[in-house]
């Protein structure tokens, strides 16, 4: 077949023709990881992979988190989570989850809660050392309904992709706002609470969360799961996953996290007083991209001063376009303020 006449056939699939922006997943190839590639603990949130999540509830595995190297074919990294100490899901609401979370004004054209929503197609390639059958389910998030589905890992420790395809919600209503509207939502293990109702059908009905998993991949040491090539894109079919350049994807994944400076190994200059009196310095960075909603700050490493000034700065954000840093007890006169080994995070996660 000619690259004319595919790009035609992918044209004829999509309805309105559009051939880029077609995935609603940031950072789908797991190519960027700005918190750092590798994390081991019981807790869950953002730990390595940008955009990607992990929920618990009840049992606690210690598990290994990673941006992984181990990939499909056209794919250089994958998300895996490996399990170092197993936890049964002892208790009916017990889970353990992973997730991704789309914004709610980049789902509009869905149409949820009219006659004309859309159906969604998912794709992916997923990894694993326990065979058997999985749910993935869509929840909103405004409206706390759920729909889900189910596909089987066939042969263990082999790549397999993966379509399943999701109705439109008729009743209901993504918001317009930088809030979250719909989250992914991949359990590795489940309680029974969210397990027993049925797929394909959207309802407020928790049972209906991930209806039919019946594996469990959290309860067992070196256990693991893995997943790349996330593509979520309207109508009823996976289209060829849509590769963007890295920086494009940084871009994208900096409006809900980002690091200053990137090499925690050197120094960052943070603010100065050049004066003759000493005082109070301050200093505002324009992020490069602008946050989703004002964010959250924190710090790592040590603050120094070229006057041996060893107070801690302050950090502050009221919009969404910078950070300031100062409002601190004085320095001498003439001295800079260093952040020495370590990085400011800004934070502004769904």
């Amino acid at each position: 077949m000619s690259k004319a006449r595919g790009l035609a056939d992918l044209g004829n699939v999509y309805n309105d023709g559009a051939l880029s922006n077609r995935n609603l997943i940031i950072n789908g190839a797991m190519q960027v990881a700005q918190r750092g590639t590798s994390f081991t603990g019981t807790n869950g949130g953002y730990r390595t992979v940008d955009r990607i999540g992990y929920v618990r509830n009840g049992a606690t595995p210690t598990n290994t988190h990673s941006q992984s190297t181990d990939a499909p074919a056209g794919f250089a990294n994958s998300w895996k989570l490996n399990v170092d100490t197993g936890a049964a899901m002892g208790a009916s609401d017990d889970y353990g989850v992973m997730d991704y979370a789309i914004e709610a004004q980049d789902l509009q054209h869905l149409n949820y809660g009219t006659a004309s929503a859309q159906p969604l197609t998912l794709s992916f390639w997923v990894k694993s050392n326990v065979v058997g059958t999985y749910a993935v389910g869509l929840r909103q998030i405004d409206a706390t309904r759920y729909i889900s589905a189910t596909y089987t890992v066939d042969v263990s420790a082999t790549w397999e992709y993966k379509t399943i395809t999701f109705v439109g919600d008729v009743s209901g209503v993504i918001n317009n706002d930088n809030g979250g509207g719909l989250q992914i939502e991949w359990p590795m293990s489940s309680g029974t609470d969210y397990t027993s109702g049925s797929n394909d059908v959207w309802s407020a009905s928790a049972t209906d969360r991930w209806a039919g998993h019946a594996v469990a991949v959290l309860g067992t040491d070196t256990n693991y799961f893995q997943i790349t090539g996330i593509q979520l894109e309207v109508g009823d079919t996976a289209t060829p996953f849509e590769h963007r350049i890295y920086g494009q994807e940084l871009a994208l994944c900096q409006r809900y996290y980002q690091v200053l400076p990137v090499d925690s190994g050197s120094d960052f200059l943070l603010c100065s007083r050049f004066s003759d009196t000493s005082g109070t310095p301050y200093a505002s960075y324009m992020l490069p991209v602008d946050t989703r909603a004002v964010p959250t700050l924190a710090q790592s490493g040590v603050w120094i001063s070229t006057s041996g000034y060893g107070g801690t700065p302050k950090l502050s954000a009221t919009n969404t376009r910078y950070i300031r840093l100062g409002g601190y007890a004085s320095v001498p006169a003439n001295s800079t303020v260093y952040l020495s080994g370590g990085v400011i995070t800004i934070d502004a996660e769904l």
